[in-house]
């Protein structure tokens, strides 16, 4: 597919995450101003809300954009989120006739304010990429024994917070939790010393199940996608895992880019899945290619100093595509919810460079991280801010989420009473 031109000049560079092509989706405000619904598009934001308001977007009968998230319109169902594109193109497609009444509508997004773009329902993370897996289990268990023995058979996940989801731009505070280093002991309680990120894509569930659904199904129900940064607390994560998995470790907080990339948006893109070495059972079997060619990047910025671009990667890099995994979330008879999160587990490639966590880049803080500035890093420290960056790229155009960032503060001061 070719750049579509639109009549705001910044998103016809090639450069723009925004061109007209993506017509992604955020929450915004400016100055004192409630937050809205709006489109990104360039370097403007449209405000969707006044919009409609304006009579220019009626799809439903009823509002749509009255509220601060966008869970109304995935509730109104595919059909809807296709004349909704369709309108937003008609709208800002060079030579517009409606121009004039959309122009004044119009926001820099470099006066507004983010917000998170959707009410979270639930959040569901998963294990998924197997250049992650593997490297975990090399560590742990050695290479023989990298994968679990369910890990080619399925995709593993367990259920997170969805009140610890922020959006892009929110301080991370470095955790509290019990721990116990291998030589010591007793556990204690304090600060997390091995805080970490994962580098990870988060599909969002658009349309609600009560029941099984296929792989077919499940990608349908998807509305769209963000960039999604799984902090992990890795030494409370070790003394606290067995035998029930992440809790604590994982609960702090879950940053999300502001902008939802709609599934529409990305299709140009579909990537084909890794060859099977062990054949799926029939209700996880793709029935065509499942996952995008998203290029994906982490740069790491310590407290005045340069940014480093400490890892890229890709989305087409995945064992099991986010259609596999609500699938396979519903096989019994889990419901899902507008609003659900499913984070796609780490995202890493076959190389150093390309390694979605700290834990990999430094292979558990035996080989340190180099950066820019002429630092090291093991696992992150107080003061650093994480940046993931994504887009899908065409022909003279590309497909962005904007940024997902967000720095880590020292943790807070023990209590008395944790003493």
């Amino acid at each position: 597919m070719a750049l579509m031109r639109s009549w705001v000049e910044s998103a016809n560079f090639s450069t723009s995450d925004f061109p007209l092509n993506n017509l992604a989706l955020g929450v915004f405000s400016v100055g004192e101003d409630e937050p809205r619904c709006g489109v990104a598009i360039g370097d403007k934001i449209v405000d969707v809300a006044a919009l409609e308001e304006a009579g220019l977007m009626d799809l439903a009968g009823a509002p749509l954009f009255d509220v601060p998230f966008w869970n109304e319109l995935m509730e109104a169902g595919p059909e809807v989120w296709a004349a909704f594109r369709a309108r937003m193109t008609e709208l800002l497609v060079e030579g517009a006739p409606e121009k004039a009444e959309v122009a004044p509508h119009l926001v820099a997004q470099a006066e507004a304010e983010m917000h998170l773009p959707f009410l979270v329902s639930e959040y569901t993370d998963f294990y998924a990429g197997r250049n992650h897996a593997v490297n975990v289990g090399t560590m742990f268990r050695g290479a023989a024994n990298a994968l679990p023995p369910n890990w080619l058979h399925l995709p593993i996940g367990y259920n997170g917070r969805a009140s610890s989801v922020v959006v892009s731009g929110t301080e991370v505070r470095r955790p509290l939790g019990q721990l116990k280093p291998p030589q010591a002991e007793r556990p204690y309680f304090g600060p997390c010393k091995r805080f970490d990120f994962e580098l990870e894509m988060g599909a969002i569930v658009g349309q609600a199940s009560d029941g099984p659904v296929s792989v077919g199904e499940a990608d349908a129900m998807i509305f769209g996608y963000v960039l999604l940064n799984d902090w992990s607390a890795r030494d409370i994560q070790a003394w606290e895992y067995q035998p029930l998995g992440p809790f604590q470790a994982k609960a702090t907080a879950t940053t999300i880019s502001p902008w939802i990339v709609m599934a529409a948006a990305l299709q140009p893109f579909r990537a084909v899945g890794p060859e099977r070495e062990v054949e799926l059972l029939p209700y996880l079997q793709e029935p065509g290619p499942m996952l995008y060619d998203i290029a994906l990047e982490v740069a790491l910025t310590p407290k005045g100093g340069a940014e480093s671009v400490i890892s890229r990667t890709n989305y087409r890099e995945m064992y099991y595509s986010s259609a596999q995994q609500l699938a396979h979330h519903t096989s019994s008879g889990c419901p899902m919810n507008v609003g659900d999160l499913l984070g796609s587990g780490t995202i890493s490639g076959p190389v150093r460079e390309s390694r979605g966590s700290l834990l990999e880049l430094s292979w558990g803080g035996k080989e340190p991280l180099e950066l820019a500035s002429g630092g090291v890093r093991n696992f992150l420290e107080d003061g650093d801010t994480l940046t993931l960056r994504g887009a899908a790229r065409g022909a003279g155009y590309r497909i962005g989420f904007g940024e997902c960032a967000g720095k880590v503060v020292a943790a807070m001061a023990l209590p008395d009473w944790a003493k």
